[in-house]
């Protein structure tokens, strides 16, 4: 029975569970099923009864309806054989992949993801610029969950959580390539970081590139504003 995955390339966390379901096709079965944010498609009713919180991403396996990044990548690594090193099952090895997870909402989503809406997502809605101080303050939050991101979690490790990549590396690149968007280069700042992110990419291209097509757009249609960044 193939498991059906709700998304959509614009949502950050939506790209990390179809970017795993792609990279371990040999192992699920599943069927993508976009669902256009910017058309609304996420506030039918129809699509409520998947989700009732209209978001994305979701999965539907079989009776089973799951909502929530985390949830589903930590499901679909518990039900399926993938290999070890997405979720791996010594203990110590998965406490730092859910290590990450936890501290990941509250900080990679929500501080690139805030200087992406206000740099790109809000002036494209109201037609002026974001107030100065505030995207002032959201950079800063930002460059400090870059930092830490950078320097306490990667160190000198190839990705996040190891010598391998997981599921924590999926959801964090998704975040961080959100502020590509936006024309700024994370890697002139951070260049161990900028590595990790090359580094995932490529063991996931040609998907990475495909899934992140929208972000790249935006990217180099902004990237001229920053050039300098």
């Amino acid at each position: 029975m193939s498991v059906k995955v709700f998304y959509d390339i614009m949502s950050q966390p939506a790209r990390a569970v179809i970017l795993f379901c792609r990279a371990n096709k040999k192992f699920i079965p599943f069927t993508p099923n976009p669902i256009a944010l910017r058309k609304f498609e996420q506030q039918t009713e129809e699509y409520a009864q998947i989700n009732p919180m209209k978001k994305v991403p979701a999965i539907v396996d079989g009776n089973f309806k799951l909502t929530e990044s985390v949830a589903i990548l930590k499901y679909l690594c518990d039900k399926y054989n993938v290999p070890d090193h997405w979720y791996p099952k010594d203990l110590e090895r998965r406490a730092k992949v859910d290590e990450y997870m936890g501290w990941q909402h509250i900080n990679t989503r929500m501080n690139c993801a805030k200087v992406f809406v206000y740099e790109v997502l809000l002036p494209k809605a109201t037609g002026s610029e974001m107030d100065p101080g505030k995207l002032s303050t959201a950079i800063g939050e930002m460059e400090e969950t870059l930092t830490n991101l950078e320097n306490i979690f990667l160190k000198d490790k190839p990705y996040l959580c190891g010598n391998d990549i997981s599921i924590a590396d999926l959801l964090g690149v998704c975040e961080v390539e959100q502020v590509s968007g936006t024309g700024r280069d994370i890697s002139v700042a951070h260049p161990r970081l900028g590595a990790w992110v090359q580094r995932v990419r490529q063991q996931l291209n040609p998907d990475f590139d495909e899934i992140h097509s929208l972000v790249y757009k935006l990217r180099d249609r902004n990237r001229p504003k920053y050039a300098k960044l």
